[in-house]
Parts: structure tokens; C-alpha cells; sequence
């Protein structure tokens, strides 16, 4: 799942992992314990797609590649950045 909060912060929920020493990284990715999410701050210089970017850096300095698939939710993403998001994923591939 792919969510944006109400405090604007946005949660890529792993499928089977958990990245609860993700801060060691010092990518301001953090690690919600009770949502198993990692999360990035609200946005203030970097747009959603950014943080996106962050957020699968950092899983991957631990040695795992996050990526959307069909059957991903998307919790009050608007279909705008969703694209954006999903074009980050493009590039990267």
C-alpha cells in the first residue's frame, strides 16, 4: 500500500519486510512500527515523487527493491501523483 496521511506524510507499506534500523541510513526515512510503513516527512522542498525516490533508496541500502504492483493500494494519492509516482518507478527500472 501507498498512502498519504493526513499530516501529508507518505507510507510505502513493504509486503514482507520490516525496516525497523532504516534510520541508520540518515535519508530522513523513517520506519512506523504500528502502520509497518516507511514514511517521509510532509514535503517541504521535495515533491511527493522525491520522497518516493528517497523512501526506495533507502529500503535498498538495505538490500531490498520496493516497487508497486497490480495488486498495490493507494490511500488519498490523487491520480496526478500517483502517475508521478509510478513514473519514478519507470525510470528506475
Amino acid at each position: 500500500m501507498i498512502e498519504i496521511d493526513d499530516a501529508g506524510q507518505l507510507h510505502v507499506v513493504p509486503a514482507s519486510r520490516s525496516f525497523p534500523f532504516i534510520y541508520r541510513e540518515a535519508m530522513e526515512v523513517q520506519w512506523d512500527a504500528s502502520r509497518s510503513s516507511l514514511h517521509s516527512p510532509a514535503p517541504r522542498d521535495w515533491s511527493y515523487a522525491r520522497w518516493f525516490q528517497q523512501i526506495l533508496a533507502a529500503a535498498r541500502e538495505q538490500d531490498c527493491e520496493l516497487f508497486p504492483v497490480a495488486s498495490t493500494g493507494w490511500v488519498n494519492v490523487g491520480p496526478g501523483v500517483k502517475a508521478e509516482l509510478l513514473q519514478v518507478v519507470a525510470k528506475e527500472a
